[in-house]
């Protein structure tokens, strides 16, 4: 505690503190600044330290910290926040359909184009399609992007469909640009977040979708999958035959493959 002197002024009671050139010798006047009240030092009947104190403690019984206050209004913020988010992804209020799972139909949109085209994925039926999200930032997406490219001019003669979905902030002139520049040979759309939702919210690019000529899903890859991986998906989603899985068309023996 930090101490410094102080009268009490005979008139009104008050705390005067001492002039720091104050002479206890001196016959000075001292004036009370509260209620203006002169006396000489000789007057001054009584000293007392005045203690400046210190901040008070936390109150430890209550166990009631203000950071601690702090930390949990910022928990349940937060809590809050993602619930809200949540709650608008999986509320029955949506308006689009959320991702059944596999073989279920996938979920038809309509989207443009980089060449301003709308086209939906219904557009695509009786094709093999390949629904791919990515964006423009994505690294992962930067790798697989090429074997997309060999893989449409592999199989695109045999019925197979490539069809990107740009899910990013960038404009559509900048989106076309990378296109370009990473030769891109499917169709290019701009994504919305409510295309997003029907697949399952996207929580993670790339991502992607093997859709069968019937319209089924039939298989979803999150993140970057290994490039023998993707095409063995590919072939699966050829092969399928409508009501089939294709990953049991895939696994098939060979005399029931000869008799489809």
């Amino acid at each position: 505690m930090t101490e410094s002197s102080f009268w009490n002024c005979p008139n009104c009671k008050g705390s005067l503190e001492k002039p720091a050139d104050y002479d206890p010798a001196s016959a000075k006047v001292v004036e009370c600044s509260i209620c203006g009240a002169k006396f000489r030092p000789a007057e001054i009947v009584s000293e007392q330290p005045a203690i400046v104190a210190a901040p008070a403690p936390v109150n430890q019984a209550s166990g009631r910290n203000p950071l601690a206050l702090v930390v949990v209004a910022v928990i349940a913020a937060a809590m809050l926040y993602f619930g809200f988010h949540m709650a608008r992804r999986n509320g029955s209020s949506s308006p689009t359909p959320s991702f059944a799972g596999k073989n279920s139909v996938a979920p038809d949109f309509s989207l443009e184009s980089l060449d301003g085209r709308s086209l939906k994925l219904s557009d695509f039926r009786g094709k093999a399609v390949l629904l791919n999200f990515w964006a423009t930032w994505c690294g992962p997406c930067k790798i697989e992007m090429p074997w997309f490219v060999e893989l449409q001019n592999e199989y695109g003669p045999q019925g197979f469909q490539i069809v990107g979905v740009a899910m990013d902030d960038s404009s559509k002139e900048d989106i076309a640009k990378f296109a370009k520049e990473m030769g891109v040979n499917y169709p290019v759309l701009i994504g919305k977040e409510s295309v997003g939702d029907a697949y399952g919210g996207v929580p993670a690019l790339p991502e992607s979708f093997f859709i069968s000529r019937d319209g089924r899903i039939l298989d979803k890859f999150i993140g970057l999958r290994g490039r023998a991986e993707v095409e063995d998906a590919v072939k699966a989603t050829l092969d399928a035959t409508p009501g089939s899985n294709a990953a049991d068309t895939a696994t098939a023996p060979a005399t029931q493959q000869a008799q489809k």
